[in-house]
């Protein structure tokens, strides 16, 4: 099995973020998955989630917003 190439994907992060925060996380869909990356740090490590782990990852910060 390949790897997506992150570079090809389409990065989109909170439209409640802006140029001068340094806290913003960025996600992208790659194939079955989602990629979570820094946004401060966009070559750095990423994680990848399936579509549960990321469903349930959403649901506890809501839960504790």
């Amino acid at each position: 099995m390949t790897r997506p190439d992150p570079s090809h994907s389409a990065w989109r992060k909170s439209t409640h973020s802006d140029a001068e925060q340094a806290t913003c996380v960025e996600v992208a869909q790659q194939d079955h998955r989602i990629a979570v990356r820094d946004s401060m740090d966009p070559d750095g490590p990423r994680l990848s989630l399936s579509g549960p782990a990321w469903r349930a990852f959403l649901s506890g910060i809501k839960s504790r917003a």
